[in-house]
């Protein structure tokens, strides 16, 4: 009987390792993603501005710009020179 719940314990505790092994991961490949992704929209927004496009670049707009891309850029633009003046 001992030999058995030792076995089951093992189990649950593996179990509990993969999962919580599997829950870490995710939030940091999400992470890595959005870190990426606000990068490239620094990038972009940094092309745009070489055309004279004036558009401060700052955390939140490369943000936007890298999870929406060029409409993110696009609606930043029109949010910078029209909308907040």
């Amino acid at each position: 009987m001992a030999e058995s719940s030792i076995v089951v314990s093992f189990a649950v505790g593996l179990l509990a390792i993969c999962l919580i092994v599997r829950l870490l991961k995710w939030p940091v490949e999400l992470l890595l993603k959005f870190v990426s992704n606000s990068v490239v929209g620094a990038i972009l927004l940094f092309l745009v501005n070489l055309f004279g496009a004036g558009i401060p670049i700052t955390v939140i707009h490369a943000l936007i710009a890298g999870i929406f891309g060029i409409p993110g850029v696009i609606g930043i633009f029109i949010w910078v020179k029209f909308i907040a003046g």
